[in-house]
């Protein structure tokens, strides 16, 4: 009987219906194709293929830390860990679904004791010995309005976004290794200039203090030419800090030591190995980002959440039955006499709450239309992240050539200069001032590389890349 009775609740609950509005994807709120003019780039209107950071980052070095990075770093477990326990959480309440079926077994055996009558002992009960052994269910909710295939329906919604939360950490992590890759680059580039300068400043030292001896040069080129040595100084003080840093971040993110031979040793050693994104962006890419698909998720969730909220106002039926045999003795528990059975329904309405069911579905409603809300804006930014991104990768060349041709020219007025203030043409003031503007020049060269390559980097993370 208690199989059977097990069949009809269980197709009762899994027929029951559901109160939750319909499901369905909201419209994006930007634009279907991407902005152009000057500042952006030209592309076809084809879809967008799946990027992968392999094909974006082929720099083998980087690879290699991405890969361990995503094995180890702490973030990265922190996801995973959330998954395992949002989906436990499923588990939990999917159980809500089909009834609850236990046995219980017990054994008494009691002294009912002896009274005097008379002063004499008379017995009046003795030892008795009573045997059970039962198999029931208790309280399961006949789910004929939804409540509970709902709040299933959200927890499953709930487990989605949090496997999106996933592949959003993961994303991130790969965009925070690439851009603190390039940044330690970058600083060690810094870093060489800095050297050089030093060296160049330090013979400049030299020469002046040379020619000062000889009544050649006032005491002033000395001093000036010390400007720049010290200046260069500085900056190596500064750049070994920030070289050290970088390598920490780095290991923070990876989660491990990383080796000098794993690192870049300059921005210019990797000024190459960044590739374009394939032509053919569509606005409609961006559903696939994972921190929209988290957004759509939740919304989602709580869309099933309102199902719940309206099915608490219609009765809840529970049903417990129990069937077992119970007997005096136990060579007859299993007896056909002593078997015993009992089923109940039970229903409850709330007559009177004070409006506390009507502020529940308000409240869940709101939930929703923030979510929504949510969902729209995380698209909004993304779509704003992706167009700021096309619109400096539209000119970043421009700027990297006119970057070079700026370096290239003040190291050939540098070499001049200090060619004519040998031969005593000029003063060493001139000199002076293009040994600085060559010094500028290439540190703005070296940073503007870094930015092109992090721009690609930016781009990859806005465009919700694979990891």
């Amino acid at each position: 009987m208690i199989a059977r009775l097990s069949i009809v609740v269980g197709a009762l609950a899994l027929g029951a219906c559901s109160l939750a509005p319909p499901r369905v994807q909201p419209e994006p709120a930007v634009p279907k194709s991407w902005p152009v003019g000057d500042a952006y780039l030209r592309n076809s209107e084809a879809t967008l293929p799946k990027v992968d950071y392999r094909d974006l980052f082929r720099d083998a070095r980087l690879q290699a830390l991405i890969v361990r990075a995503v094995d180890n770093n702490q973030d990265v477990r922190v996801a995973v860990a959330n998954i395992a326990s949002a989906r436990g959480q499923l588990r939990v309440q999917r159980a809500q679904l089909f009834p609850q079926i236990g046995a219980a077994g017990s054994a008494t055996r009691a002294d009912r004791g002896r009274a005097s009558t008379n002063g004499t002992a008379t017995s009046v009960g003795g030892v008795n010995n009573s045997f059970a052994f039962d198999v029931g269910l208790s309280a399961f909710e006949i789910d004929l309005f939804g409540r509970v295939r709902s709040l299933s329906d959200a927890a499953q919604e709930q487990l989605f976004g949090t496997e999106a939360a996933l592949r959003a950490a993961r994303l991130s992590l790969v965009a925070e290794v690439a851009s603190a890759y390039l940044t330690l680059a970058t600083d060690r580039s810094l870093l060489a200039i800095a050297q050089e300068t030093e060296n160049t400043a330090s013979r400049s030292v030299q020469l002046t203090e040379a020619r000062r001896a000889g009544g050649v040069a006032p005491r002033a080129d000395v001093r000036q030419a010390e400007t720049v040595l010290a200046q260069a100084r500085a900056d190596r003080a500064s750049q070994i800090t920030l070289v050290a840093q970088d390598r920490n971040a780095i290991e923070l993110l990876v989660g491990a030591p990383v080796a000098d031979a794993e690192l870049a040793e300059s921005i210019e050693s990797v000024d190459g190995l960044f590739d374009e994104v394939p032509a053919g962006l569509d606005s409609r890419v961006l559903l696939r980002r994972p921190d929209v698909v988290q957004a759509e998720y939740q919304l989602y969730a709580a869309n099933a959440r309102i199902g719940a909220a309206r099915a608490a106002f219609f009765p809840t039926i529970s049903l417990t039955a129990a069937a077992g045999f119970a007997s005096g003795s136990l060579s007859s528990l299993f007896t056909r006499d002593a078997f015993a059975w009992s089923a109940g329904p039970a229903i409850s309405l709330p007559i009177f709450d004070a409006g506390a069911r009507r502020g529940n579905l308000a409240s869940v409603e709101a939930q929703r239309d923030a979510a929504l809300a949510t969902y729209q804006k995380t698209i909004q930014t993304a779509f704003r992240e992706v167009a700021d991104a096309l619109a400096r990768r539209g000119t970043i060349d421009d700027q990297v050539k006119a970057q070079s041709d700026l370096e290239a020219a003040a190291r050939d007025s540098y070499f001049l200069a200090d060619a004519r203030y040998r031969e005593g043409v000029d003063p060493f003031l001139s000199s002076l001032d293009a040994q600085r503007t060559l010094y500028t020049a290439r540190r703005s060269l070296a940073a503007i590389r870094r930015v092109r390559a992090d721009n690609l980097v930016e781009l990859y993370r806005a465009l919700g890349g694979s990891s």
